[in-house]
């Protein structure tokens, strides 16, 4: 139960459904919820050693404002991990790849053309977790997902048609490189597409500077 109001609330927090600074308790989430108070706590504690949540004993719990250092440091995490990933499988992309990745982008060009940022969302993750299992390795996608929540803040407040169409082109890229099992071509694809973080968190710090520490 915990992790289930764990995996709820982080989602609602890197959503903007609950934006930083804004004041949260245990009561009014597990009405939320619809859980005891219990298991509130617990996800409260992870959310905190997650630095998404600042719990001030006796006083109310905080969603915590966005730390940059603690983007670069995801990304950092998510470059070093998915540049392996991306070798790996464009060495030997298998039958399969092509067409799955393929498939993919044509469906995040369909949530772009909606304007649907909450789907696009999840299929540009699906994409990199995709890259994860193609290359015999998922469970590396959870160690990066584990450590991915500021990143995902910041990325959450820039997907607009205009960012997920920048998104999509990469993607295709790194596709055609794989495709051709064109290692280096891949790699620099990856590293160029994940370099982007820097300059999201340039803009969305002056878009939104009351969300920074």
């Amino acid at each position: 139960m915990a992790l289930r109001v764990v995996g709820a609330l982080r989602d609602d927090i890197v959503t903007m459904a609950l934006k930083p600074g804004d004041v949260i308790s245990e009561s009014d989430i597990a009405g939320r919820y619809g859980v005891s108070r219990q298991p509130v706590r617990e996800a409260f504690i992870r959310l905190a050693q997650q630095g998404l949540l600042l719990i001030r004993p006796k006083r109310a719990t905080v969603v915590k404002k966005i730390s940059p250092e603690g983007v670069r440091q995801s990304r950092f995490i998510r470059e070093s991990i998915e540049v392996e990933i991306i070798r790996r499988v464009a060495a030997k992309p298998g039958a399969e790849a092509a067409g799955v990745l393929e498939e993919l982008i044509a469906e995040q060009e369909t949530a772009s053309a909606a304007k649907d940022s909450r789907r696009f969302h999840t299929l540009d993750e699906l994409f990199h977790r995709t890259l994860a299992r193609l290359a015999g390795v998922e469970y590396a996608w959870q160690l990066i997902d584990d450590h991915k929540m500021q990143l995902d803040r910041v990325r959450y407040l820039t997907l607009g048609v205009s960012s997920s169409q920048v998104a999509i082109g990469e993607h295709k890229i790194i596709a055609a490189a794989v495709a051709n099992s064109d290692v280096a071509g891949a790699e620099a694809a990856m590293r160029a597409h994940l370099a982007r973080a820097e300059l999201l968190l340039s803009q969305t710090i002056a878009d939104y500077p009351d969300y920074f520490e």
